[in-house]
């Protein structure tokens, strides 16, 4: 029973960080004329003060201080903090630029990504259909490569960069408000600087409220929170599963903003929409979404 309960919590936790992230660009959109740098550093700063305060009315400070002692540890949540940075700030570029329809495209791809870390790092077992899930997911991407000329460099980065972090954190012997919390702190100096060099603090006439800007920090923090738990209590494969919530949302954004939807879009979508239902159907007839205690 404990382990069918962590598995149920998992799965809360991480629909609600996706469905979280696959709205996200609604209030990025609402950030504007701010730069992709300027609202990343924003988003880093409050995120960190948000982050302490949750500390201290938890009472986690001993545990802080207990990861805070480990230097191999904050060299492993160096390496995550730097591929979520990463992932952040080409996810603001992509909306701020108008190509949420290509960061929607990144994070169909990251649940297949996801399976392939599983079977490489934590050699998780792959059947025939999710190994055909994958041939299918790398066809869509060639689709848009051969289409478009050029690879879909801005989806692969958003989705090895969010697969990469989603493994570290699952890897590292860290809970998520203390994890999250360090990462975040790793970050803060450098979205610091830019913003006391480029003026940062000093907001554009017309532009977002402080209230706004300052709230960036639950906006990001929360599902990075949900996300970082839900994947201590499920199998890191299996969270390819929820991960349909936020690209389809993001997709749906896409459209709102008026974004074209090429033929060439159209048939790459379809090359990796059926490589995640071949997956989702042979995982869910396998009975391999099934409780797991925490790792």
């Amino acid at each position: 029973m404990p382990a069918m309960s962590s598995t149920r919590s998992g799965i809360v936790m991480g629909a609600s960080a996706y469905a979280i992230w696959g709205l996200l660009p609604l209030f990025l959109k609402q950030l504007q004329p701010l730069g992709a740098v300027e609202i990343l550093s924003h988003r880093v700063i409050w995120s960190l003060g948000l982050l302490l305060l949750l500390a201290l009315a938890l009472r986690r400070g001993k545990a802080l201080m207990q990861v805070m002692r480990q230097p191999k540890l904050i060299g492993v949540l160096a390496v995550s903090a730097a591929l979520i940075g990463l992932n952040w700030l080409v996810y603001v570029h992509a909306v701020n630029e108008g190509h949420t329809l290509q960061a929607s495209l990144g994070y169909f791809i990251n649940p297949l990504v996801n399976v392939l870390l599983g079977m490489v790092v934590l050699r998780e077992r792959l059947g025939r259909a999710e190994w055909a899930a994958v041939v299918l997911a790398g066809a869509g991407v060639a689709v848009l490569t051969i289409g478009q000329g050029a690879l879909p460099t801005l989806s692969l980065i958003l989705a090895i960069s969010f697969g990469l972090y989603g493994l570290v954190r699952k890897m590292a012997p860290v809970e998520s408000l203390e994890g999250l919390l360090v990462e975040t702190a790793l970050l803060t100096p450098l979205a610091l600087g830019w913003l006391l060099l480029h003026d940062g603090f000093v907001l554009p006439a017309g532009g977002p409220s402080w209230p706004l800007v300052i709230s960036a920090g639950i906006v990001t923090a929360t599902p990075l929170m949900l996300f970082a738990a839900a994947a201590k209590r499920m199998r890191y494969s299996e969270l390819g599963l929820l991960q349909y919530i936020a690209p389809t949302l993001q997709l749906m954004c896409a459209l709102a903003f008026g974004e074209p939807l090429l033929p060439v879009h159209m048939l790459a979508f379809a090359f990796i929409w059926s490589g995640l239902a071949v997956y989702g159907i042979a995982t869910w007839h396998k009975g391999r979404v099934r409780p797991m205690a925490p790792e």
